[in-house]
């Protein structure tokens, strides 16, 4: 039994020549809400220190663009280093019959990974605030709570993409993908990791802020948000189907959960070392 995949047209629409993916708009989507959800932290004094919030909206509007860039440039590169760094070695090939672009630009060939997008945003919010002479550690906290958002977004979008999708499964909500060559009815799990990396993850970000103060201990709620996402990441891996041209790793560990452990590791060591020295932390 099957539960029938809803066959969403990739394309939301067509301006002339020009096709405008659902999966274009949910970063567009992710960020706009992302921004404004940011702009709320803001304007709470409550949920920050003494010293109030990181920045204000004007460095916020700043700052957006570049983690855009951020997202994009080093999901791309991610993606190609730790999931198929053929597309480094590939012969450069002609667009338009006259300009060369290496497979590696070709955005249609393969796709884009979280954890690279995640390193492209933290080189980007570390030089903003090096720059603009801010706490990067706050900076840091303020967008990890909206992650969530972003993460969600993308996710959908993939599922209307039917990539990503799910290891082969018989059970009440399984679905047969249209990309899938085999036909296999399998595990929605591009909706799996909407639901965790999204809106549980958001949920229990929104509860440590609001209702546990965390945004006060600098690099807490960054700490809280690499350890959720792992642990989100690593149990869908369980029921996503790996990525065909990746190696076998031992004891059935896939490459999603191979990067994920050093995020965990991390996220649960930037939380502990502001258990007890939060004012000074704050202060800083």
């Amino acid at each position: 039994m099957t539960v029938p995949y809803p066959q969403i047209d990739p394309v939301a629409l067509q301006i002339g020549p020009l096709p405008i993916r659902w999966y274009s708009l949910a970063y567009i989507g992710g960020l706009a809400a992302g921004w404004f959800y940011l702009t709320r932290l803001l304007k709470n004094g409550a949920i920050w220190a003494k010293a109030g919030a990181p920045m204000n909206k004007a460095q916020l509007d700043d700052v957006i663009f570049w983690v855009a860039l951020g997202v994009m440039g080093g999901g791309r590169l991610g993606y190609v280093l730790f999931y198929d760094p053929s597309l480094l070695i590939a012969p450069w090939r002609p667009i338009l019959g006259f300009l060369p672009f290496p497979p590696a630009l070709m955005l249609w060939e393969g796709g884009m990974s979280f954890h690279g997008g995640l390193i492209g945003v933290t080189l980007v919010g570390w030089l903003f605030a090096r720059h603009h002479k801010l706490n990067a550690l706050s900076i840091g906290d303020l967008f990890a709570a909206a992650a969530p958002i972003g993460l969600f977004f993308g996710r959908i979008a993939n599922f209307i993409n039917a990539e990503l999708y799910g290891r082969p499964w018989d059970g009440p909500w399984a679905m047969v993908f249209p990309t899938d060559p085999l036909g296999l009815a399998r595990h929605p799990s591009q909706l799996y990791e909407a639901a965790l990396e999204g809106l549980v993850l958001f949920a229990v970000i929104r509860v440590a802020t609001h209702s546990f103060q965390l945004l006060k201990r600098p690099g807490a709620t960054i700490g809280l948000f690499l350890a959720g996402y792992a642990i989100s990441r690593i149990i869908v891996e369980n029921f996503r189907e790996p990525d065909a041209h990746m190696p076998d790793f031992p004891l059935g560990l896939t490459m999603g959960m191979m990067l994920s452990v050093p995020m965990l590791i991390l996220g649960l060591w930037m939380m502990w070392r502001t258990r007890t020295n939060n004012s000074a932390a704050a202060a800083s």
